[in-house]
């Protein structure tokens, strides 16, 4: 039984999803149920900068451009949340990303 991630008013959580095709990062503020920002592998200013599916360059393009949206947002705290995902390949690429641009978990 895994036990649930929940982020606070000063830490949201970055919850990152992948399927085979493409990339999902998403900020959510737990205590109003909302998504603050977000970023994927579809989204219209990484499509272009992509040439083919989810892979960990994908992965890591998307962990900056999330992390330059929660810096403009102020916020360089968070928690990580990968989901049942194991701390590898892209999700680890993503968060060394993101980690990179100084946001802290």
């Amino acid at each position: 039984m895994k036990k649930k991630i929940i982020g606070t008013l000063k830490r949201p959580r970055l919850y990152v999803f992948k399927s085979n095709k493409h990339i999902y990062a998403q900020l959510i503020d737990d205590h109003n149920n909302k998504i603050l920002t977000s970023s994927s592998s579809i989204s219209k200013d990484i499509k272009n900068n992509i040439n083919n599916y989810a892979n960990c360059e994908t992965a890591k393009i998307i962990g900056k451009n999330i992390a330059i949206k929660l810096k403009e947002k102020g916020i360089n705290q968070i928690i990580f949340d990968r989901g049942n995902k194991i701390y590898h390949g892209k999700i680890k690429a993503l968060a060394e990303a993101t980690r990179n641009e100084g946001i802290n978990f």
